[in-house]
Parts: structure tokens; sequence; C-alpha cells
């Protein structure tokens, strides 16, 4: 990892003070014995550090008290064994602990923050000679959005006003020292994240030096050859990752690009202007000569969505596209002529060649040496503009194809309705979709989220997902710029 000390101490100037807050719960009022559990619910996520007030009921204790903890930010996953999984994802990020009190009564805070929404407290074992009692439950939580800048639209009915409450609450759990993608799990800064979380925030808590903080960080660790990482760590020290994937780096054009819209900040555009041009100039090297993107053998080489039969050639081709003309516009006004012009040809014949996956016969678009059809391929043959066919998706929806799996291909299939005009579409994608996980439970939004199959996983077990993620709080963006607000 290369690094650059400028960038990285503008970054460290701009961390944030957390904000906290106290929630504070009675305990149980009938004392615990062995064996014996208690559940309590904090009434919707939170995320940060508990402490328990634990005292005793019977003779003095003469023996340390093994308690059992188990947090859940989906009431089901209290249900789940953990031993059953066998996932690839690390066991680690399970939110279980088994603690010894030696001393009762005592104050026990925890030092780990979890992401919860409810609290299960089994005791393992007690001496026979006393029982325990829980007489408070307390939880700090931290978060650096300030609740006080957050204002609130008149929507049209009650259901459009969940939906966003629900979209600011889980940018605000994800809103820590840098945008999180998952307070629960990875508790990293992904680049793809980012970029729809800065969104987000552009028209909720407003909180940009985050934004610049995360944007220079990202600048700040580029790999030698100027590559940027798909996510990095932040403790003990700023680190880039190891993993590399072609959109997401080519999305930190379209972030730099929301960023300086929502604020006007030229001097963050001008310091970073280099880093995003370098992955255009970087992602050269999977075009053909026949100017379509050339697939690589890494498995994992561009994301799209998280479905692990999609085959990427073209919506990769479309997020060239879609953050290149994001480069054409800032690069018009930092007055970057040379590479203005440059982008501006390669544009053209790159929309040309995007032609080549189009099918004759159904007037879809198709990906790769099988000739896939998906919605992610007609997703980004939109939005990198091959198309405005307002048709396009009913045409899809007559033929099988890859669905969508996550909410961050759903924010794009939206951005694409709306760019072609279908507003009325894009609400009741909202509306189906993200309503649907409220239906399904959800006090803020998932990460994968299948309607009909609310259980899926890619890591081989729920009890690894994450049911409140950063890419998932769109629909306030989307509805407070485009949709079904009355703005008086």
């Amino acid at each position: 990892m290369s690094t650059d000390r400028n960038f990285l101490e503008k970054a460290a100037s701009w961390k944030p003070d957390l904000l906290k807050k106290t929630i504070l719960l009675e305990g149980e009022k009938r004392p615990l014995g062995r064996g014996d559990t208690a559940v309590y619910d904090f009434q919707e996520h939170r995320t940060g550090y508990v402490s328990l007030d634990l005292s005793y009921e019977g003779h003095h204790p003469d023996a340390p008290v093994w308690l059992k903890l188990q947090f859940a930010e989906n009431i089901r996953e209290l249900s789940e064994d953990p031993d059953k999984y066998h996932g690839w994802i690390s066991t680690g990020w399970i939110q279980q602990e088994q603690i010894h009190v030696d001393l009762i009564p005592s104050a026990v805070r925890l030092p780990r923050r979890y992401a919860f929404r409810y609290l299960k407290i089994e005791v393992l074992d007690i001496s026979s000679r006393f029982l325990l009692r829980i007489d408070r439950v307390c939880c700090e939580s931290v978060t650096s959005a300030d609740e006080e800048k957050l204002t609130y639209p008149v929507f049209r009915d009650e259901e459009l006003r969940k939906i966003d409450e629900v979209a600011c609450k889980t940018l605000k759990e994800c809103m820590q020292d840098v945008f999180e993608d998952g307070p629960k799990r990875d508790r990293r800064l992904w680049l793809g994240d980012l970029r729809l979380q800065a969104l987000t925030n552009s028209v909720t808590y407003r909180h940009f030096d985050l934004v610049r903080r995360c944007l220079y960080l990202f600048a700040g660790t580029a790999a030698e050859d100027g590559k940027l990482a798909a996510s990095l760590f932040t403790e003990p020290e700023v680190e880039a990752d190891d993993s590399y994937m072609l959109d997401y780096s080519l999305l930190y054009v379209k972030a730099l690009e929301d960023h300086y819209l929502a604020t006007g900040d030229e001097e963050t555009l001008r310091d970073l202007w280099p880093t995003a041009k370098k992955q255009l100039e970087l992602a050269e090297a999977y075009f053909t000569e026949e100017e379509t993107i050339r697939v690589p053998n890494e498995m994992i080489w561009c994301f799209i969505d998280w479905n692990l039969q999609l085959d990427k050639q073209m919506s990769a081709h479309g997020v060239w596209l879609y953050c290149a003309r994001a480069a054409e516009r800032l690069a018009e006004v930092l007055k970057d002529e040379a590479f203005r012009s440059m982008i501006h040809e390669k544009i053209g014949q790159r929309t040309q060649s995007a032609r080549q996956f189009l099918d004759p016969d159904s007037g879809l678009f198709r990906s790769g040496p099988d000739r896939q059809l998906s919605y992610a391929s007609q997703v980004w043959a939109v939005l990198g503009e091959v198309t405005d066919d307002p048709a396009i998706f009913d045409r899809l929806s007559q033929y099988p194809s890859q669905k969508m799996v996550s909410p961050y291909m759903y924010h794009y299939y939206a951005e694409a309705l709306l760019q072609l005009g279908l507003t009325e579409k894009a609400e009741e994608v909202i509306r189906s979709y993200w309503g649907g996980m409220i239906r399904d439970g959800a006090d803020t939004f998932w990460e994968l989220y299948d309607p009909e199959d609310p259980d899926t996983s890619p890591y081989g077990g729920t009890i690894v997902n994450s049911y409140c993620h950063a890419w998932s709080c769109t629909p306030s963006y989307l509805l407070r710029t485009r949709l079904s607000v009355n703005k008086e």
C-alpha cells in the first residue's frame, strides 16, 4: 500500500466526535437461577456499548456467575444455533459472549461494541446458595449522525413516511468515525457503499466532513499504481484491504461528482481529481481492441450484485460509461480540456460498442459468452446511456433472467427507472421492496432481501447476515429528491 500523508492528515482532521445516548431498561423482576433466561427488547436498532447492573437474592455469593449473552438485530437470530453455522464468513462475527462475573453485586460493562435490538441473557451456572438479579440493562449508543440536522418532509402517505424513517435510521447506525457498511459486520469502509451513503447523507444528516474524510482516506491509501482498494480498515490504523473491484473503483469518480454537486467543494474536487482520473486510466486494461470489457479470470473482479450466477460483462461496461460521463462533467468544471476531449471520444466509442450486447430479437442486452439475460445488464445499459427505451424492463419480464438480490442493485434499478421517466414504477419498487422488508419485521434495512426467500444468505447461514446495512439506506435519497414528497 502506498500512502499519501497529506491526504491522510486531512482525513484525520475530519474524524468526528461520536454522539452518545444512554438507553436504560429495567431488569428482570424475577431472580434467575441455573438455566434461566431473560430477553430484552430495546425497541429499535442500537449500535453501542452494553452494561449490566447485577445484584443477588439469598446467601452471600460464594462463586462466580457464568452468563451467556446473545445480541440480535433480528429476532430470528436468537433462535439460531451458532454451532450449526458452517459458512465461509468467520463465526467471530456472531454476536455472542460468555462471561464470568466474580463479584456480585457489580456493574459489568462489556468492552465490545454491538449492533442489536434484542439481548438474551442465559445463566449457564450459578451457586445453589443464591439467585441472580439483573437490576438494569444499559446501552450507550454511538453515532456521528446529528439528528438535530435531520428535517422531515411531508410524505403523501404513512407507508412512504415509514420507509424514509427506517432508511434514515439505517444510515445513522452506520455513521461512525467513517461510513461503515454495517455496524454488526464488516464495520469497514467500502467504496460502493460509501457512494450510496454519501448520496443519502446529502439530503438527511448533511455530515459532509464525514464524506470528505472517507474520500480522502481512499485517496490516501491508493496502491503504488494508483489503484483504489474496494474497502479500508480504519483500526488500529488506516490500511487498504487487498481486494479490488472494477466497478467500486470507478464509482469513486461518481462519488466525487456527487460530493461536488451537493457542496460546491472545489478544493476537495481539485485535490482528488487526479485519483479519480487514475481509476479510469487503470480501467483501460479491461478493454479489448473492440472497445468492450474484457472479463478477467478473477472470481470477484467486479461486484454489481450479490448474485453468484450473474454474468457481469455488460454491467461493468455500463458502469464504466456511467462514471466516465461523470468524469467528463468534472473535467469541464475544472477546465481539464485534454482529459475531457479524450474521455468524450472514448464514451462515444464505447456507447457504440455496447450495442454488441444488444439482442435484436428481444431488444434486450445480453452478457457474456452464454448471452445471459439479467436485470443488472438492462439497468446498467440505461444508466450508461446506451439505451433510453422505457419498455426495456417490461420486455425483460417476459423472459427468464437473473434477478436482483441486494438493496444495492435495487437502488440502481430505481435510478434507471427514474432516468427513463418511469416515476410511478420506481415508487412501486420502493414500496414493494423496502416496504416488504418493513412488513417482514425490519426496523433498519438489511444487507440482503429476497422477497421470495427472506432467509437467503450468500454466506452459508443467516446468523451472520447484516440486518442494518449501509447500501440499503437510499430510499430516503430517492424519496426526498425524486419521488412523492410534498416539500412545502
